[in-house]
């Protein structure tokens, strides 16, 4: 779910394509990343496509 994110993917196209999937499901994954990095600092990387 992260990563797809990460590429811009909506949460509304998300749950279009994983119909098990509520909202609540997508926030948990986020409010879990924010846990786990939460306290950490981040580098800027660029990316390329």
């Amino acid at each position: 779910i992260l990563g797809l994110l990460a590429q811009n993917v909506t949460i509304e196209e998300i749950l279009e394509d994983y119909p098990g999937l509520e909202r609540e499901d997508v926030l948990a994954c986020i409010a879990y990343a924010h846990a786990v990095l939460g306290n950490e600092s981040l580098e800027e990387i660029k990316i390329t496509q």
